[in-house]
């Protein structure tokens, strides 16, 4: 199973507890720009008589000093009464603190016993190369050491979750209604009840992969900031294979997602949502399923 396209997006477009992955975009989502078009992250709306939701595609990390926040963003973002996140991003040392806890092996096992003995030479080999005891994560699960294999080499590069556009979002906010569509819990459970077998999988094509990170996750930033949807999907989408991993960290989701959508346009009022970019993209995605479902998505260009 080739991971590697999306264990960089696990890094950047995803954050630190979610991943997702994306398919070629369906001509039908994505619209010709107008000639005074904006550059710039996409933005989609979907409105009734009373009632505009707005999707904006985010990246959970960032460099520092990138300027992605336009006017056209601006715009839909102060008009909105409500701001929504995939979770509560309002305590990061809670949400750490539940992370970690939730990956603690048990039953006096330690990670590198569960693997074979290739894989956890190669899996040392990565952990020295960066700085980290081969034993650093021996006492987690691991789903848990892919994800900090798949981060630590974008901190290092002077990413910065703190420049994260949730976070930049959330600073914004005063004001408004805030809310989350999943919580930590659930998001969390994404990986924690994996199957060891596909644990062991993915972090094995993490190690192999943790070289490619920092230079797959600059180019999906620079199309991101582009706000070329079609081309983020290819880059992301170019090895994965795995159908059981697509189903359940971004279709299943995405349909979640859909419904509480669709619940929403019952009320009255502007909304800004705000999730990983990657489900905003390809087929299998938030506007893919809305428009399955007879909705109307438009691309906010200007």
């Amino acid at each position: 199973m080739m991971f590697k396209r999306l264990l960089a997006a696990t890094a950047a477009l995803f954050g630190f507890a979610l991943t997702a992955c994306a398919a070629p975009v369906e001509a039908s989502v994505v619209e010709t720009p107008p000639a005074d078009a904006v550059s710039g992250p996409a933005l989609w709306k979907l409105t009734d008589a009373d009632t505009t939701i707005y999707l904006f595609g985010t990246v959970h990390v960032l460099p520092d000093g990138v300027e992605w926040y336009d006017e056209r963003i601006a715009r839909a973002f102060d008009a909105a009464d409500v701001l929504v996140t995939e979770v509560d991003v309002s305590d990061q040392g809670a949400m750490a603190g539940y992370i970690a806890g939730a990956a603690v092996l048990e039953g006096g096992q330690t990670l590198r016993s569960l693997m074979k003995d290739d894989d956890r030479a190669q899996y040392e080999q990565t952990l020295t190369g960066l700085g980290l005891p081969p034993a650093a994560l021996d006492g987690y699960e691991p789903w848990f050491a892919a994800l900090n294999l798949s981060v630590l080499p974008l901190l290092q590069a002077g990413y910065n979750p703190t420049s994260g556009v949730e976070m930049a979002l959330s600073a914004r906010a005063e004001g408004k209604e805030r809310t989350e569509l999943e919580s930590m819990e659930q998001q969390i459970g994404l990986f924690d009840g994996m199957a060891m077998e596909y644990q062991l999988s993915y972090l094995d094509s993490t190690v192999e992969g943790v070289a490619e990170v920092v230079p797959m996750v600059n180019e999906m930033v620079a199309e991101w900031l582009e706000g070329d949807a079609v081309r983020l999907a290819e880059i992301m989408n170019g090895e994965m294979d795995d159908e059981y991993l697509y189903d359940r960290l971004l279709v299943d989701r995405n349909a979640n997602w859909v419904s509480w959508i669709e619940q929403r346009m019952a009320q009255p009022g502007t909304v800004f949502v705000a999730v990983g970019a990657g489900h905003l993209a390809g087929e299998g995605s938030v506007q893919d399923q809305l428009q399955q479902r007879g909705h109307t998505v438009t691309r906010v260009w200007k």
